[in-house]
């Protein structure tokens, strides 16, 4: 009997293992390369990347991009901001690299919102103006840093955190690089108020400390 718990256990702790060292956020490409085919509809799905193009078909140009060279439209939101990223359609090359890019435009006194990203981690780098940025770990500890043309701050995996434009007159410009091809963003208030179906009435009264009058406020804000 003894003998059996012990292997099971094993067993248990193998299979543990072995499902830990699965767990990325992305596979390792088993090529040099796979550049995305978007010639045609998307028909096959190789966990979410579209299939490649036949490697004889490359060019210099499906490993280059422009779409991070102009400014995004700060005002198209209530923050302020604009993020632009890079995926297999305007940057074909990126595919299975396990990598994404993204230029963050924040007006003046403009702010990125509390959001997190379930498969990255995000490095950011000041290129213009001043920010405030910051995370919240799992122990509700906050880290908060001011960063200057040139600085960076690295956003760890799944925590929500932020990015707000410390000037009230001229706006600040960002870049941030995050180890998966399809990081995901979850805005902390969109997935609370929003919904579709909307989460009850009564369980948001009871988490959020408010009335029913200040419930239905903000999802008509956030357009609810």
């Amino acid at each position: 009997m003894k003998t059996n718990c012990c292997s099971q256990l094993l067993q248990l702790l193998f299979g543990l293992a072995l499902l830990l060292g699965l767990a990325k956020p992305d596979p390792d490409p088993l090529q040099d390369y796979c550049v995305a085919d978007n010639s045609s509809p998307q028909s096959l799905f190789l966990n979410g990347a579209p299939p490649c193009i036949d490697p004889n078909r490359a060019t210099p140009s499906d490993f280059a991009t422009s779409a991070l060279s102009k400014p995004g439209d700060t005002r198209a939101n209530f923050a302020g901001s604009n993020v632009t990223l890079t995926n297999t359609v305007n940057l074909p090359g990126l595919n299975t690299m396990g990598l994404t890019l993204a230029r963050i435009d924040i007006e003046a006194n403009g702010f990125v919102p509390p959001h997190s990203h379930p498969r990255a981690s995000e490095v950011t780098i000041c290129l213009k103006g001043e920010l405030v940025v910051g995370f919240v770990d799992t122990s509700n500890r906050f880290y908060t840093q001011k960063l200057l043309p040139g600085d960076s701050f690295v956003f760890p995996k799944g925590l929500i955190h932020f990015l707000s434009n410390a000037d009230e007159t001229l706006p600040a410009l960002a870049v941030s690089g995050l180890n998966s091809q399809n990081p995901g963003a979850q805005l902390a208030l969109l997935a609370s108020f929003p919904t579709k179906p909307g989460i009850p009435d009564e369980l948001l009264k009871k988490a959020y400390q408010m009335n029913g009058l200040d419930v239905a406020r903000i999802r008509r804000n956030l357009g609810g």
